[in-house]
């Protein structure tokens, strides 16, 4: 799965993907494994629990990266409307050391258009992917899902039906 960037530090509650405790992802999964969107909270209510987080991204076999290896935040916040992707990441090399791999999760608009314009494609609809033999190995799915950010207005609850479809399609 890969989202554009980070936020800037000063946002995180964690130190792992997704860190910034506005952002809905980790409440997304959680209410995935477990109909809780809060379950991958501490008690505190304003961290998240890596540990839990890692164990359960182990357990489905989730792996977590960025579309962007370099960027340049043009306003210092955490929009990607103001992020510029220096250097985008190489998933030839990545997906050369994870061959079993053959989907992508992409997070968001701006991770459609890093990747796409590596791979050659321009769009994604939500909830949908496209296949591609840009990669070496077997043809790769890459999957737009909805943005986990509070700037998209939808529900946890929407959103993770989403993310629920591409797990259940690697599982069947």
């Amino acid at each position: 799965m890969s989202g554009s960037f980070p936020p800037p530090r000063s946002r995180w509650c964690m130190d792992f993907y997704y860190p910034n405790r506005q952002n809905d992802m980790w409440r997304i999964w959680a209410y995935i494994a477990t109909g809780d969107k809060n379950a991958f909270m501490l008690p505190d209510g304003k961290t998240f629990d890596k540990d839990k987080i890692v164990a359960f991204c182990r357990s489905i076999g989730l792996a977590l990266t960025d579309t962007g290896e370099e960027i340049v935040r043009q306003k210092g916040n955490a929009s990607d409307a103001h992020l510029k992707v220096v250097k985008p990441r190489d998933f030839s090399r990545l997906l050369g050391r994870i061959p079993q791999c053959r989907d992508i999760v992409l997070t968001g608009e701006k991770a459609v258009e890093t990747l796409g314009a590596t791979v050659g494609f321009k769009k994604i609809d939500v909830g949908g992917y496209v296949v591609t033999d840009y990669f070496p190995g077997a043809p790769v799915r890459i999957w737009r899902m909805p943005s986990s950010s509070r700037a998209f207005p939808r529900s946890v609850e929407w959103k993770a039906e989403y993310y629920r479809r591409v797990l259940d399609s690697l599982n069947s």
